[in-house]
């Protein structure tokens, strides 16, 4: 593993792509209306604007793109291989684009965040960036980008499942149990407590399936004895929770996993999936198997395998955009 403290900031080289590319789609940066070829080579081209690589032992771990127009800056693709990211890298290169267009004498950047992409906002907060208070609009002079766009963004949501399992019990280093964290089974759930859970974890997620159903019918799932919850909490208070469901037999299906906004990126999403997972075991199944798709965090799928999930299955479906049928209390565009 490479250590991104290391890492060394450069200009990007033709030879790059590839790289550049690859992680791009790695780290949720990829949308289909934006070409990243096209982009770059405008970038380049562009004599007021750069793009910038972190590379650490020959393995390219990070960029970020900066341009302005003469009134202020702008910081596009900020991108942090997931597998190294929460050490300070991403800062780094933000400075570094900072420091920039302070050279070239701008008074101020601004860059564009999905307001319902919480972590991220979160994340520029932390580096004193603040919410401008103005709308952006565009108008695409690419019509089949426009077509991709609102493809995406319209009443419905192009949703890729991959589905994973593991067939013998794995060998997973022993973590310790974070400060002042304790998992605990909720016996008994009422409806109001678990709705609680599933929405303040699945919110930013789009995890919709839970909403959609009556009390009734959340009510007959969750007080299943087969049907295990497990609260991860922190300072006495909960942080994340986990879903065991054992209702068929001889295999055990890990449901739900997920954290409260302010518990990510304080290494308990691999403790919980650890501890569920030997959970899991502990009733020798002779399958356990989870599903992720697109709409979960983009570290989701590279952390189930890495604890030693197998994909099995991947399939696209089309569904109904959940911010457009009333399940959510704002829409996004």
């Amino acid at each position: 593993m490479i250590d991104p403290a290391v890492a060394r900031i450069r200009e990007y080289a033709d030879d790059d792509f590839d790289a550049v590319d690859a992680l791009w789609r790695k780290a949720g940066n990829y949308r289909p209306w934006n070409d990243p070829a096209k982009d770059i080579a405008l970038c380049l081209k562009t004599p007021t604007a750069a793009l910038y690589v972190a590379e650490a032992d020959g393995i390219l771990a990070g960029t970020v793109m900066v341009g302005h127009d003469g009134h202020r800056g702008w910081v596009y693709y900020l991108a942090v291989d997931p597998d190294l990211q929460r050490n300070g890298l991403g800062r780094r290169l933000m400075r570094h684009a900072e420091n920039w267009l302070k050279q070239a004498g701008l008074p101020k950047v601004q860059l564009m965040v999905r307001t319902d992409n919480v972590p991220v906002l979160a994340f520029y907060g932390a580096l004193d960036y603040a919410d401008a208070k103005v709308s952006t609009l565009e108008k695409w002079f690419d019509g089949k980008a426009t077509r991709l766009k609102k493809k995406a963004y319209g009443t419905s949501l192009e949703v890729t499942t991959t589905s994973l399992e593991m067939m013998t019990r794995p060998r997973l280093p022993s973590f310790a149990t974070p400060k002042n964290a304790a998992l605990m089974r909720v016996w008994e759930p009422s409806v109001a407590f678990y709705r609680y859970l599933y929405n303040a974890v699945g919110d930013d997620w789009l995890w919709y399936e839970r909403r959609a159903l009556s009390d009734d019918a959340l009510n007959a799932i969750i007080a299943d004895e087969q049907v295990e919850i497990y609260v991860l909490y922190q300072d006495g208070e909960p942080v994340g929770y986990g879903e065991l469901d054992r209702r068929q037999p001889d295999e055990i299906e890990l449901a739900y996993l997920g954290l409260l906004p302010q518990a990510v990126g304080k290494g308990l999403g691999v403790w919980l999936l650890t501890e569920l997972i030997d959970l899991a075991w502990s009733y020798e199944p002779t399958r356990l198997w989870v599903h992720t798709c697109t709409l979960d965090h983009p570290r989701a799928l590279p952390l189930y395998q890495r604890a030693g999930f197998v994909p099995y299955k991947q399939e696209t479906t089309t569904v109904p955009d959940p911010r457009h049928t009333g399940l959510f209390n704002t829409t996004s565009s």
